[in-house]
């Protein structure tokens, strides 16, 4: 067998690799809850430039920074009021550059996260457009239109918000008169941009290249199947589907054909960017799309180099589940010359420990060992992988905090705890005992902004460091022998014949990676120790709920 500590070595990571993205491990950063260096209770970018060490020694590729824009906040920076500037509560400009810089001295990239499917009430164009009259330019740039009915009281169509309640608010015009609606497919303080407008693209075009020549490594997409609605607006056959389902699911508001063109300009103007320093510019899009052969659309050559690929994220713990939607991506995505981009969790999901063990009894530590195997899992199959931040901790979501902290707009719309998304965004643990567990640089008394639970303790970074056994050494240690094993994002895999409740397949001539979903031992499907291994295992045996790497014929 191969020396564990001898592939080690092989590692390094460079700012100028070629293709770096094909089969990058890029680890999302929800700015808000990383780490606050002003004691507010806030993460901000100081903060991130803070932790850049601690990715670096984790062996991540490159950091996902979620919006850190002026904003009302309304969702937490999803609701952009300038695309040009930093919030003050997250800095300012001149602080993300010295984090741009200091992450390249690590060798890190740094995505941005942009939104252009809808901007902030408070952006100055929505504001000007509100004050413009029916039919005006300014309205041109979003959707206003008017209410059915004799005196234009109802909606202009039929179609409801994702957040839940209608997808249009109607506006008070100049007279004082009540006006036109506007479309929003989020909250209404989240109105859509109209893409069919040219000044908006002619807006985003220059948004793109303010950050690129700040010497960012690219972006990803925040609603990329979105920007255009059908052009007539018509009624959906089954309005609520969105809200019902929290997706992008009404045919006639998502993934119309038009978006294509955006993809590939957009594509362009990356290409320019790389072809004057040779310093490749990532396009990655969060695509909500109904079936992989749809997503494949995306990630053609001249389009997205990559989208997030959420069917392995949305498969039940199974097998046969997990098999087909692997097979899939590599059969329709990968089929385009890009590579599968696999997510397990990001800022808006139940955080995969508490999601992998429902319905288990509390404490069986079924969901850590789930997640530990499919953290196992994602890091052996070829393609890029996305970690959101705390899951290379193993922290379970936080089930129970109290509605009067609660901040995420469907819990504010709906009333309903059912699918809110601040349990996962609970600010990290670092050190101590007690909260603020090092998140703040405040006294001990400073507040996080969503409060942390006692047991939080148990999973500060200072305790996983130190702990070989904890879920952050199995992260490092699958990221350090995936890029020492010949570059084990690329390829294909060969499945293996396996008994019911396995998975197991091979990577290149000698790497295997086998899953066992059930409960209960079964014979492992290469003799000798394991390489890598979610769990305790013996020779010959692969236990419940673990994932192992062998090398074989060795």
């Amino acid at each position: 067998m191969h020396n564990k500590q001898a592939l080690l070595t092989d590692r390094s990571i460079g700012v100028n690799r070629h293709h770096w993205w094909r089969d990058a491990v890029i680890y999302q950063v929800y700015v808000r809850s990383f780490l606050d260096s002003t004691g507010d209770g806030i993460g901000d970018l100081a903060g991130v430039r803070a932790g850049l060490p601690y990715l670096r020694k984790l062996g991540v590729d490159g950091i996902w920074l979620s919006p850190f824009y002026p904003s009302p906040q309304h969702d937490h920076g999803y609701d952009v009021a300038d695309y040009r500037d930093v919030d003050p509560v997250y800095g300012d400009l001149g602080e993300f550059d010295r984090l741009v810089t200091a992450a390249h001295r690590l060798g890190i990239r740094v995505l941005l996260d942009i939104v252009p499917n809808h901007c902030s009430s408070g952006h100055p164009w929505f504001r000007e457009a509100l004050a413009a009259a029916p039919g005006s330019p300014e309205r041109a740039r979003f959707h206003f239109a008017d209410g059915r009915g004799p005196d234009g009281s109802e909606p202009p169509n039929n179609w409801h918000a994702m957040f839940g309640g209608p997808a249009w608010t109607r506006v008070t015009e100049a007279d004082g008169r009540p006006g036109q609606w506007y479309l929003h497919m989020f909250t209404p303080e989240q109105p859509d941009w109209n893409w069919r407008d040219p000044e908006v693209a002619a807006e985003f075009d220059q948004v793109l290249r303010f950050w690129l020549d700040r010497g960012v490594d690219g972006f990803r997409i925040d609603v990329a199947a979105g920007l255009f609605k059908h052009p007539e607006l018509p009624d959906s056959p089954d309005p609520e589907a969105d809200a019902r389902t929290r997706d992008s699911v009404n045919p006639l508001a998502w993934n119309q054909p038009e978006v294509h063109d955006v993809w590939r300009h957009w594509r362009a103007v990356c290409e320019e960017y790389t072809a004057r320093d040779g310093r490749e510019r990532l396009l990655v899009g969060e695509v909500s799309v109904p079936s992989a052969r749809e997503h494949a659309k995306y990630v053609r050559p001249d389009e997205l180099h990559q989208a997030f690929f959420f069917d392995l994220l949305g498969a039940p713990w199974d097998a046969d589940a997990f098999r087909k939607v692997i097979s899939e991506a590599m059969q329709d995505i990968a089929g385009t010359g890009s590579t599968v981009t696999w997510v397990l969790n990001n800022h808006d999901q139940v955080r995969t420990v508490t999601r992998y063990g429902e319905p288990a009894p509390e404490g069986s530590g079924l969901g850590a060992a789930r997640a530990r195997a499919a953290a196992l899992l994602m890091l052996a199959l070829p393609g890029a992988a996305y970690i959101y931040q705390g899951e290379e901790l193993g922290l379970p979501e936080v089930v129970d905090l109290p509605d009067d902290v609660l901040t995420d707009p469907i819990f504010r719309r709906t009333g309903s705890r059912a699918r809110i998304r601040d349990g996962c965004r609970v600010p990290l643990p670092w050190s101590g005992h007690a909260s603020p567990f090092g998140f703040t640089s405040g006294a001990e008394s400073a507040k996080p902004w969503l409060p942390q639970p006692e047991y939080f303790a148990e999973y500060a970074t200072h305790r996983a460091l130190a702990d070989t056994r904890s879920s952050w050494h199995l992260y490092r240690d699958g990221l350090q022998l995936r890029s020492a094993l010949h570059q084990l994002g690329e390829g294909t895999l060969r499945w293996l014949d396996t008994q019911p409740g396995v998975l197991a397949f091979a990577r290149g001539d000698d790497l295997v990676c086998a899953v066992n979903f059930g409960t209960a031992p079964v014979p492992a499907p290469v003799a000798g120790t394991p390489l890598l291994a979610s769990g305790p295992c013996r020779p010959g045996e692969l236990p419940g709920s673990t994932a192992a790497w062998w090398i074989d014929g060795s």
